[in-house]
């Protein structure tokens, strides 16, 4: 259980340090607006030290020469690029060599509104939570994106507690922060390098015993998005078969789920 020092007014310590990290597959054409629009509003918002990280992983199109620009540029940016794809072997990486305190991501079209940021780390360094997460699926969340898109997110995340039993409401939502010590268990553990990373890590964090913030965002569906949906959701699908397979055999192994276990949060 990480301890965070808290101020007389109950803020942060200004000392804590937070990364913000962007994963990025093609993006030279947003890129650089995208990285100074969360600089400002970090600077604005955040009340500790921060850093952006830009990881591109398997780009062709000079996203990393406007990457390594703007690192170049900006103290507080910091480049990664690993020559393979995939969003969960970036974040993988990128918080696998972190040294910050807490480690966040955001999708690089800036989606999910930013204003929610600085909750899920408040939820994480001043409530004791453990990881948080951004949900587009809560009463309070507002949501503007195709009903194609709506449809099989809602029908994902049901089938995401059929099969997995959990309680948390978003899994896929791309606005995601955990803290440092979370991340050094849970991260190993988790298997998919790609887009079913959000999900698997999560499973993996509630069946540990890891508490979870859900955090309602505003969520505005990006018209330039390249994710294909049907593909994915597919992966995704497969994904969770895997999941339920390994949870199921600890079950049968009393051995290896103790040795795993965390205690709660009181």
């Amino acid at each position: 259980m990480a301890v965070y020092q808290i101020d007389e007014v109950g803020g942060w310590d200004r000392n804590l340090l937070v990364d913000v990290v962007i994963p990025v597959l093609n993006e030279a054409h947003v890129l650089g607006k995208s990285v100074a629009t969360v600089r400002q509003f970090l600077s604005e918002s955040l009340p500790c030290r921060w850093r952006v990280v830009v990881v591109d992983n398997g780009s062709t199109d000079g996203t990393d020469r406007v990457a390594k620009d703007l690192a170049a540029a900006h103290d507080d940016v910091r480049f990664l690029q690993l020559p393979q794809r995939g969003r969960g072997r970036a974040l993988r990486q990128s918080w696998s060599q972190s040294d910050a305190d807490v480690m966040c991501y955001t999708d690089v079209d800036l989606s999910t509104e930013l204003a929610a940021l600085p909750k899920m780390v408040h939820s994480i360094v001043v409530d004791g939570y453990d990881l948080a997460t951004g949900s587009r699926l809560l009463p309070d969340s507002r949501t503007t994106r195709s009903f194609k898109r709506e449809f099989i997110s809602r029908s994902y995340n049901l089938f995401i507690k059929a099969v997995l039993w959990t309680s948390f409401s978003d899994a896929q939502c791309g606005f995601k922060a955990i803290s440092r010590a979370a991340m050094a268990d849970l991260i190993p553990q988790v298997e998919d390098q790609g887009w079913f990373f959000d999900t698997e890590l999560l499973v993996l964090a509630e069946k540990r015993g890891y508490t979870i913030a859900d955090i309602p965002v505003q969520w505005l569906e990006d018209d330039d998005s390249r994710v294909k949906i049907v593909k994915t959701a597919w992966d995704d699908i497969k994904g969770v078969g895997r999941v339920r397979l390994k949870l199921w055999k600890e079950m049968f192994s009393p051995g290896a789920a103790t040795a795993r276990a965390v205690p709660r949060r009181p």
